[in-house]
């Protein structure tokens, strides 16, 4: 494919590398000269220096013949119009845009991205995705992260081993694939010591593990309990920073019933504005969240749960820890620079959510093409999980999974038949029009490609075109 990715911060920069490394023709434009040529010197990919929204930077970077436009800039205009441009001047397949301002993302103006207004096919909005991935890590305590899949028939779940209670601990995997479906669930991927990696059938989970496993939903506190954990949902939270995430998860938990919610915001002016749209029903202070007496006012220390998700990393950082040493339970931390992340254990913070990798996930889903239908990309980006349609002459339907020889990096995780998902073992057999959802580390992902495709033969399939409306297909958005 050939793809053009407007914008080359931190989320720009790793799509880029992203798409490259999988054969494709990637172009980045961004408006800083020294930007354009880091992403030109450092990845295999085309560095431009333009104004991603202009028509004769867009034709420079090869626009003509483009399958695809990623407009990822700090600007939410720049990205709309690059759109529109791609559209009505180039006639670009497909566009994707990242719009993080609300306003833009109201219902009463969906038509406006309609083919015939303003042409952008899949809105990704940060701070939205963000408030979703919070929302359903709470539904599942213990889980530092969850994602639906296959419309949420299964689910990913991010566990650590706990030291005594894990009753995993030890047991080789292959003995757990042989028991997959009475167990139910499937481990796929295992981070350990900060090295993350799909485990092989002679591997073992050990205390202190971080285990990514795919689970049936009607299975979820089962496999928690496996892994030590039987915490209960949380009913008093309290959310630091009433900014857009701050504010999107206020109105999902709102729909909650018996939730206590609190909410610290710095600004007098956003916390006034927070109050109104959030109703008597929530509890709005306005302060310093490091200040210890706001923190008693909002009397942190019974709260189950402490979300903090301010724009400033180092105050989400330093609230949780505090809340934690007042008494918390459990501290999620929004956190963007990646370099932070590895001392996370060290300071006790429970859930650590990137916004970058959300964003991230949230494009490449709508990006592959061929038997390939979504993509989630693993904490670490070491590897990502493929939602996929098993086709008729492909090694993957040639016999038991056991049998068939998939790549060492990949591992199937659930079979969807019918409208029935299979936790699978080595006895399983494939059957062409399954879907089957599989991780697959970064290293293996050519051959998983080869293992989904018929030898010979490209799938031509059109990938899915998502609604526009961001909160359609979103069970948290209900």
């Amino acid at each position: 494919m050939r793809i053009i990715v407007c914008g080359a911060g931190q989320v720009g920069t790793t799509i880029a590398r992203h798409l490259a490394r999988e054969g494709n023709d990637v172009t980045v434009i961004d408006s800083s000269v020294e930007q354009a040529r880091r992403a030109d010197e450092s990845y295999d990919v085309r560095g431009m220096a333009g104004h991603a929204s202009h028509p004769e930077v867009l034709r420079q970077a090869g626009a003509k013949n483009a399958d695809l436009l990623i407009a990822v800039t700090r600007s939410d205009e720049v990205n709309m119009v690059a759109c529109q441009v791609a559209y009505s001047l180039f006639h670009v397949k497909r566009r994707i845009a990242r719009l993080r301002h609300h306003g833009y993302l109201e219902p009463i103006w969906n038509g406006l991205y309609a083919s015939d207004q303003l042409p952008v096919d899949v809105i990704i909005s940060p701070e939205l995705e963000v408030a979703r991935g919070i929302a359903r890590r709470l539904r599942t305590p213990g889980a530092f992260d969850m994602v639906p899949l296959a419309d949420g028939r299964v689910q990913l779940l991010g566990i650590q081993c706990e030291d005594a209670a894990c009753r995993v601990a030890g047991a080789p995997l292959s003995d757990l694939r042989q028991r997959a479906a009475e167990n139910g669930f499937v481990v796929v991927a295992l981070v350990r010591e900060g090295r993350a990696f799909v485990p092989r059938p002679e591997d073992e989970v050990r205390c202190g593990d971080d285990v990514y496993v795919i689970a049936q939903p009607a299975q979820v506190d089962q496999v928690m309990a496996a892994f030590g954990h039987r915490e209960q949902v949380a009913r008093r939270l309290v959310i630091v920073g009433g900014g857009h995430v701050g504010l999107h998860l206020a109105r999902m938990l709102g729909r909650e019933a018996l939730v206590s919610l609190k909410i610290i915001e710095h600004s007098p002016e956003r916390a006034e504005q927070v109050a109104r749209e959030l109703g008597p029903s929530v509890v709005v202070l306005c302060g310093d969240a490091l200040d210890r007496e706001l923190l008693e006012e909002a009397n942190i220390g019974a709260a189950e749960t402490v979300i903090a998700v301010t724009n400033d990393d180092e105050t989400n950082i330093f609230v949780s820890v505090l809340a934690k040493r007042e008494g918390c339970q459990r501290a999620i931390t929004l956190v963007n620079k990646s370099s932070y992340e590895p001392m996370m254990d060290t300071l006790g913070i429970d859930t650590v959510v990137s916004p970058s990798s959300i964003t991230i996930s949230s494009i490449l889903r709508h990006v592959r093409r061929g038997a390939i239908a979504q993509v989630y990309q693993l904490r670490g980006d070491f590897g990502e999980v493929l939602e996929a349609e098993a086709l008729a002459g492909s090694r993957l339907v040639s016999g038991p999974l056991g049998e068939i020889g998939l790549p060492p990096g990949m591992l199937v995780g659930a079979v969807l038949r019918g409208g029935e998902a299979i936790i699978p073992d080595a006895t399983t057999r494939i059957e062409p029009g399954d879907d089957v959802i599989a991780v697959v580390s970064h290293a293996a992902l050519k051959q998983a490609e080869a293992v989904l495709t018929v030898p010979g033969r490209e799938d031509d399939r059109p990938p899915p075109g998502p609604p526009l409306d961001p909160d359609a297909t979103d069970p948290d958005a209900a």
